[in-house]
């Protein structure tokens, strides 16, 4: 990818320029700064003022690239490089100062998912990656977990809270992954799961009714971490349907079966 370590830089900087603002403001939200966007899906004025600081950032080096943004810009056509941007992946949490939100920012070109960058600002946490250059952890080379047994793996999810009509086939899942893993954990944000696998500290993930801007920058960042990552399909589709299994290759193809077991004809891959 020509111009990868520019790209790279203006998406570390954008992340970093939107950590300012999301701690700067940590604690300090009323009720006016909270808006709600559907059941159990909020929005506030840092999720806004992050990701206009984003953009701002990235469009002053790239004017002519394009973006897909959770809060404002969902562009579709022109330019081949399109931007896709969680200002604030954790909203919820953040409201309530739970401590685990992030920033997610994904590049993608023609079409393909080529870079990643997740930061966790109160850990001072940056996961970066890009296609064929592996992942990393503050600059250092992260891999998936070499756990092989289910009894010794932690598997991540997230609960359908934008699908709620598909509670009963989650918790069915939920169910077989509780009684196959060591132990599952729900801690809300997408990204950071992610980025965690990629890391090693857990062994699966599976979530679905999630957005491009919550999986994008942490596909690429499993991928590169030796990692896999599909639709409930076993497909690539997941950035589309926004149903995701993700793990090390053992654990994802465990995670998979129960996936295709328990969905199969309830729900698109």
């Amino acid at each position: 990818m020509s111009g990868g370590g520019e790209f790279l830089d203006t998406a570390v900087s954008a992340a970093r320029r939107a950590e300012e603002v999301i701690l700067r403001n940590l604690g300090t939200l009323s009720d006016r700064d909270i808006g709600r966007k559907q059941a159990s899906d909020f929005v506030t004025r840092v999720d806004r003022e992050s990701e206009e600081t984003i953009i701002k950032v990235i469009r002053e080096r790239f004017p002519s690239h394009i973006f897909l943004a959770e809060e404002s810009v969902h562009q579709t056509q022109g330019e081949e490089h399109r931007w896709i941007i969680d200002p604030l992946d954790g909203t919820s949490n953040y409201i309530h100062q739970y401590p685990m939100f992030s920033v997610s920012i994904a590049l993608e070109l023609a079409g393909e998912v080529v870079l990643g960058v997740v930061l966790d600002p109160l850990r001072g946490e940056l996961f970066c990656a890009e296609k064929s250059k592996g992942a990393t952890l503050n600059g250092k080379p992260v891999r998936v977990s070499s756990v092989e047994m289910p009894a010794s793996s932690l598997i991540a999810t997230g609960f359908p809270f934008r699908q709620k009509n598909m509670i009963d086939p989650y918790l069915e899942a939920f169910k077989k992954v509780f009684l196959m893993a060591g132990d599952l954990r729900r801690a809300g944000s997408a990204a950071l799961d992610l980025a965690h696998l990629a890391a090693g500290r857990c062994e699966g993930f599976f979530e679905l009714g999630l957005s491009a801007w919550d999986l994008a920058a942490g596909a690429v960042l499993i991928k590169e971490a030796g990692g896999i990552i599909t639709d409930f399909s076993g497909g690539d589709e997941y950035l589309t349907t926004g149903n995701v299994v993700a793990g090390n290759p053992q654990t994802h193809e465990r995670l998979l079966g129960v996936i295709k077991e328990t969905f199969t004809g309830t729900i698109d891959r």
